[in-house]
């Protein structure tokens, strides 16, 4: 992995998840088509840190207080969400990985590896993130970031270049819950239908075990058969109509002025209690779009 330029707060971010963070780094590129808006900072995560749509600031911005998963958008790869203990179990070995939360490792490498742009165009955005250490296989992700009428689609790959190996991918957005306007501001509602709740153990990660869907405030994973799908609501602005190939959505509401609706290809720590697998031939793949539509008063 090159962190040159990066490495003094990469490296504290594999020891601590609430290290002090600088915030967005390098150069902003930003799309836009109809009446959305995207700001993407590449060495920041290949995070979006501002999704403005018909007028409205939708996500969490940086300030000094912030740490790096706090804010904006980002992909989690090659894992999701809390790795129990840091280890990852596959060929016959744990693997330790930096338990940043411990004693967990949380929402994988994107946020301290270096990525790069792929292609660009106005509309559209690729970047590459190679996988290094500490992760034990080599391999790449390709991030897609793409407008779409009134719609925001994002696509991740992760790829091997030789040895088959366990891994999972996903979003971590922080949605405002009073959008930046001019006008007045309304709470957001997330409405959605799961199939069954992960039951969290003690240990903050799914016990295996599925339950009824059980009511908020969440920090929860919820799972669906035909993919993960949910609705965001401004009442009186807009709605943010959420859908996802893969089947899981951690939801966590319990801080006064963000939710996080986080579409994943797996439950967290499932990578190792049912593993998906990515071979020379096969990436792992997850897509989500979020389509938005402008309420008329």
């Amino acid at each position: 992995m090159n962190n040159k330029g990066n490495n003094e707060h990469f490296l504290a971010l594999q020891q601590a998840f609430d290290a002090p963070w600088p915030g967005p780094m390098g150069d902003a590129i930003t799309l836009k088509k109809g009446h959305v808006e995207v700001t993407v900072f590449p060495q920041d995560a290949a995070r979006i840190t501002s999704l403005r749509v018909f007028g409205y600031e939708l996500l969490r911005q940086w300030n000094p207080q912030r740490r790096a998963f706090q804010y904006g958008s980002f992909p989690m790869v090659p894992w999701v969400g809390r790795l129990g203990k840091g280890q990852l179990a596959a060929d016959g070995k744990i693997w330790q990985l930096p338990a940043n939360k411990p004693p967990h490792a949380l929402h994988g490498m994107a946020c301290y590896s270096l990525w790069e742009v792929v292609e660009q165009t106005h509309e559209s955005l690729t970047l590459r993130m190679t996988l290094a250490d500490p992760w034990p296989w080599k391999g790449y992700v390709i991030q897609r970031i793409a407008l779409q009428g009134d719609a925001l689609i994002m696509h991740l790959e992760i790829h091997s270049d030789a040895d088959t190996f366990p891994a999972s991918a996903g979003w971590h957005p922080w949605f405002l819950k009073h959008p930046y306007s001019d006008g007045e501001q309304s709470e957001l509602s997330v409405q959605f239908s799961a199939d069954w709740q992960e039951e969290t153990g003690d240990n903050e990660l799914p016990t295996g075990k599925r339950i009824t869907p059980q009511p908020g405030p969440w920090d929860d994973c919820f799972g669906f058969i035909r993919g993960g799908h949910a609705s965001l609501v401004w009442p009186g602005q807009l709605t943010l109509k959420m859908t996802s190939t893969a089947h899981s959505l951690v939801i966590f509401d319990k801080q006064p002025d963000a939710t996080c609706v986080n579409p994943l290809t797996q439950a967290p720590n499932d990578i190792n209690r049912i593993p998906q697998y990515v071979t020379q031939n096969q990436p792992l793949i997850i897509s989500s779009e979020w389509k938005f539509t402008k309420h008329i008063n």
